[in-house]
């Protein structure tokens, strides 16, 4: 899974929602135990016929890349659009908002999270106006957490145009539900979506795409000069009138 809101929405969105950790082993449950609850009988039900795949281990995801996203946060009920460059191996994240229409009195925000530094810049991209919040959460990687249950393996698309996907989850033997879902592809393991739950609702969802693996430009996660005089408190996503 990944790291705070995916992003800013990893600060007041994607942190709020992880429930899962890491473990030391990367041995996966499987869906079709008969020891993990309701769901795991209702999924060998609907596909009686199907001999499912399952791999040895949960696959390790790419740590250079960068590609577009769009976040569902169930607390404002709206979709966001953003670039995304992400840097696993030193931690860090950049998140540039995208106008997907003309929205009244929105503001467009840049942000670069710095987890070996414990900071979140946050840029106006119209001011350039910089605030610098602390990051109270761990670094959490976006990939498959280790002793990650595999849920399924299918297409997505169709004839001539499909892709073959794995879905993974957090769910246990001591409950029948999840709270995390992760859907990547099978071969390469880029993520596709990311989906999480509380109380049987989506709260959070993420999907990914034009996913390109390695960072073009590094120093997107330099922050601008104007950070050099940052203030202390997150800025309103609306206009201050």
């Amino acid at each position: 899974m990944g790291s705070s809101g995916v992003w800013p929405q990893i600060a007041p969105g994607r942190t709020e929602h992880q429930q899962h950790q890491h473990s030391a082993s990367r041995a996966p449950t499987r869906a079709g135990s008969s020891s993990l609850g309701p769901r795991s009988s209702e999924h060998s039900q609907t596909q009686p016929l199907r001999d499912p795949i399952y791999p040895d281990s949960s696959p390790d995801a790419p740590q250079q890349w960068e590609g577009r996203q769009v976040l569902y946060q169930q607390s404002s009920g709206h979709n966001s659009r953003a670039l995304l460059s992400y840097d696993g191996i030193n931690q860090r994240v950049r998140v540039l908002d995208e106008r997907k229409a003309l929205i009244p009195c929105k503001r467009l925000f840049e942000y670069i999270l710095l987890y070996k530094d414990g900071v979140m810049f946050q840029i106006e991209q119209a001011t350039k106006q910089c605030a610098k919040i602390s990051l109270t959460e761990p670094w959490d990687p976006l990939d498959i957490p280790q002793n990650s249950t595999f849920e399924d393996q299918y297409s997505i698309g169709g004839p001539q145009e499909q892709i073959t996907v794995q879905e993974w989850s957090d769910r246990r033997t001591a409950r029948s539900y999840e709270t995390w879902i992760g859907v990547y592809t099978a071969k390469d393991c880029y993520p596709v979506q990311e989906t999480f739950i509380r109380n049987y609702t989506v709260v959070l969802s993420t999907r990914f795409f034009d996913v390109q693996l390695g960072i073009k430009d590094p120093s997107v996660f330099t922050p601008p000069s104007t950070c050099q005089r940052a203030q202390p408190e997150k800025m309103s996503e609306n206009c201050s009138w």
